[in-house]
């Protein structure tokens, strides 16, 4: 399985971010509704669940390339945590039947920062 993630890192990665695209972009009405109650947290550890493995696929390609170096980390997790900002920018301004949420954003960010300590624990950055 790893040498499968580190063959297809770049394609994965760019798909993962294909589909969080065609997710946040998907109208309104099409997205599954519940109890807000229920939805609330779930939908959280969504953004942050999505985030997360998104910032790892980019810092698996990292690693296959050869390209960990603290300025190639700091910009994956830049590049990340803008594309939710962007995303929820767009739910709120283009997206038909959408809306941006900071509570949204804060959970893709957070995402991102959970795959940089997960990372940076399992010690796959050299000299991180």
């Amino acid at each position: 399985m790893k040498s499968f993630l580190f063959k297809y890192s770049l394609a994965l990665a760019l798909t993962w971010t294909a589909v969080i695209f065609a997710l946040c972009c998907t109208p309104g009405r099409y997205v599954p509704t519940a109890h807000w109650l229920d939805l609330l947290s779930f939908d959280k550890l969504v953004h942050a669940s999505i985030f997360f493995v998104l910032s790892s696929l980019w810092f698996l390609y990292l690693v296959k390339t050869g390209q960990v170096k603290d300025l190639s980390i700091a910009l994956v997790i830049a590049a990340c945590i803008s594309y939710g900002g962007l995303l929820e920018v767009l739910q709120a301004k283009v997206f038909s039947q959408r809306s941006g949420d900071w509570a949204d954003f804060i959970a893709n960010s957070l995402g991102c920062l959970l795959a940089l300590l997960f990372f940076s624990r399992k010690k796959w950055f050299a000299g991180f």
